[in-house]
């Protein structure tokens, strides 16, 4: 290299002011959970690595005009990249994946809720990129940028190296980092932002091509796993009780269970939902979980129509909404159901206009079914009060019986609500989203009563089940301070985020009389078998992944998309195995991989497993074979009109 002068060269300059902001950004801006003290130096080196990757192209360039606009436009494309990643994290605790850059299309409806993600500081974030462009303009002649061949080649080979040497290092801390790559966070921990980015849009293309490939050969692997490890042999208790009455399922937006039966300064948070936990007619799950991942409502729809999981990158509303499915919606239809949606959004939104069809929906009452005006809507739209309200003269109006969905919007991110419609306080911490989360809770639990009531005085409710069921997490981890001094606790630990993932679940059936609180663990995944059931529909000839939740011979354990589990005594996360009910750790489930893979027998069986193993690799399983129906689209392969569910032709 030419270092006349003692002439910095611009590529050097870049990477380092680039490395060390990106690593800033890493340590303070991103909630990345660091261990030890290696997994600190991969996540300090890894943004030098990447920098020097990438602007070390630029040596190449014959030009020193387009040398300098490689690296000022490479600057600014990679800092953008990193904000987006930022903005979407302080929302959602996670990082972009390459599905969801086709949900585009969804920005324009969040509204008030991006803006209170960006926040004024956020320009200095793109210091360097100003100090770059003007160093690069106003002072070339204090910068290198000729280099011989043989300082080209040497930046090359020094690029690769030093990203070999961090991979290296990457599975050194976590080994088989890309075969099981469930999270997304030991990712960009171990390899950066942008070598993730890389790796899932490789994975992403990947996926595109397994439908292609997929001719319903994978089908009896399936069937049989299905048969064999999922369903109950024996018939819950309640099959068929609520035979030909209509199916009101109310999907209660962003609620978790630690609200019910719980109070903010004094008052009572969800009294009407407190009051449905002790009602003779109900049944009430106080250990049901929502399974959801980047697809949140979207998610929470396709778990409980198909009982599939939903993908781990993407929403599977947008990214297979053209596949074919056997959801409940098509189920009913085939028994004689009317079935819709009710929600005050537009149909576009989350794709639903595409994969409704997909899922048998007769009608979706979007947002130009409702009068919606800038009195009666507030954040994401219409307020669940109005919308119910507005909802009655079309369901007094359908032919019995029915299967309609309503889904809420109120208690949605950033939590809005008015002093008018407010009628608890605000909580006082540190935290905005969790202060005004307990008011549009109870606003949501008003217009739930209200609905029971209107229900009552049209005569629809005796005819009818209602079922109530949280659809994902409403406050992430990016408040856990607010959240450990709300509950009571010291911190949050990884134990007590897996148990903040509850979300109510109640079974109302009027006149029924025999309900109760119910203990199980139960997920999202068990909805579908256990409404068919409930109607006395048999589900012989299906596939899916759930269980009635009212049979006692489960499997044992509820699955959350990112690999975590919940069984009848352990919570595994964070590569720990906790007592479910303690909470106490059992074991490092890292430590014991490694140490089994030096201490087994010749029969290579681990002598040093946690209890959380055996049930580790069921739901890794479980998942990687509903992936497979969805990436494959398997069900078209599948007539579930026949006996032996295969069609003939293909």
């Amino acid at each position: 290299m030419n270092f006349k002068r003692f002439k910095m060269p611009l590529f050097i300059v870049a990477s380092l002011l680039f490395g060390i902001k990106t690593y800033i950004m890493y340590r303070f801006m991103f909630n990345l959970e660091l261990e030890n003290q290696m997994q600190e130096f991969i996540l300090f080196i890894n943004p030098f690595v990447t920098a020097f990757l990438i602007f070390a192209i630029s040596v190449w360039f014959k030009k020193q005009s387009r040398q300098m606009k490689f690296i000022r436009y490479s600057a600014l494309a990679g800092s953008l990249i990193l904000y987006f990643n930022l903005v979407f994290y302080r929302s959602f605790n996670d990082f972009i994946t390459a599905p969801q850059l086709f949900q585009a299309s969804n920005m324009g409806d969040l509204g008030s809720s991006i803006l209170t993600l960006i926040w004024v500081y956020d320009v200095l974030l793109f210091f360097d990129v100003a100090v770059i462009w003007y160093l690069s303009r106003k002072k070339p002649d204090i910068l290198a940028v000729s280099y011989q061949k043989s300082g080209k080649v040497f930046a090359l080979a020094m690029s690769f190296l030093l990203l070999a040497g961090n991979f290296f290092l990457a599975e050194m801390e976590r080994p088989q980092l890309f075969t099981r790559a469930f999270d997304r966070e030991y990712l960009v921990k171990n390899i950066g932002l942008f070598n993730y980015h890389v790796y899932d849009a490789a994975v992403h293309s990947k996926v595109k091509t397994q439908r292609v490939f997929a001719d319903g050969n994978e089908l009896p692997e399936i069937t049989e796993y299905v048969d064999d490890k999922v369903k109950s042999e024996k018939k819950s208790p309640l099959h068929g009780i609520a035979e030909d009455k209509n199916v009101i399922f109310i999907s209660l937006e962003s609620i978790q269970s630690f609200v019910i039966n719980n109070e903010v300064n004094g008052e009572e948070i969800t009294p009407f939902l407190n009051s449905l936990v002790g009602d003779e007619s109900t049944y009430y799950f106080e250990n049901f979980y929502h399974q959801t991942e980047q697809g949140k409502t979207s998610d929470s729809e396709f778990l409980v129509e198909n009982s599939l999981y939903p993908l781990s990158r993407g929403a599977v509303f947008f990214t297979h909404g053209q596949n074919e499915y056997h959801g409940l919606s098509e189920i009913l239809g085939e028994e004689g159901y009317y079935s819709t949606v009710f929600h005050a959004n537009n149909k576009s939104f989350w794709n639903r206009d595409q994969m409704y069809k997909s899922l048998g929906v007769e009608d979706f009452y979007g947002e130009a079914a409702y009068e919606v005006n800038a009195a009666n809507s507030v954040g994401w739209g219409l307020k669940d009060k109005p919308f119910f309200d507005q909802s009655m003269k079309y369901l007094q109006s359908m032919e019995q019986p029915f299967y309609s969905k309503f889904i809420t919007l109120t208690n949605h991110f950033p939590f809005e609500l008015s002093e008018e419609d407010s009628s608890i306080d605000k909580y006082d911490s540190n935290s905005s989203t969790l202060n005004n989360f307990f008011p549009t809770v109870r606003y949501m639990d008003e217009a739930v009563e209200q609905f029971f009531n209107q229900l009552k005085e049209s005569g629809l409710y005796e005819d009818s089940i209602i079922v109530l069921m949280g659809d994902h997490y409403g406050i992430s981890e990016n408040h856990n301070k607010a959240m450990s001094q709300y509950l009571g606790k010291d911190e949050i630990t990884p134990y007590d985020h897996v148990q903040l993932q509850r979300v109510p679940m109640f079974i109302h059936i009027p006149g029924h009389g025999d309900g109760k609180v119910i203990s199980k663990v139960t997920g999202q995944i068990d909805v579908k078998p256990t409404l068919l059931h409930l109607l006395g529909i048999s589900t012989e000839d299906d596939i899916y992944f759930g269980n009635d939740m009212f049979v006692d011979d489960r499997k044992g354990y509820i699955a959350l998309r990112n690999g975590d589990f919940i069984s009848n005594e352990y919570i595994s996360t964070s590569g720990i195995c906790y007592n479910r009910d303690t909470g106490e750790p059992v074991a490092s489930e890292e430590k014991a991989e490694e140490k089994a893979e030096d201490d087994t027998t010749t029969s290579g069986h681990n002598q040093d497993e946690t209890p959380c193993n055996p049930i580790k690799q069921k739901v890794e399983k479980g998942l990687e074979m509903s992936d497979n129906i969805i990436y494959g689209d398997l069900f078209r392969f599948v007539d579930f009109n026949k006996t032996d569910n295969t069609k003939n032709d293909q």
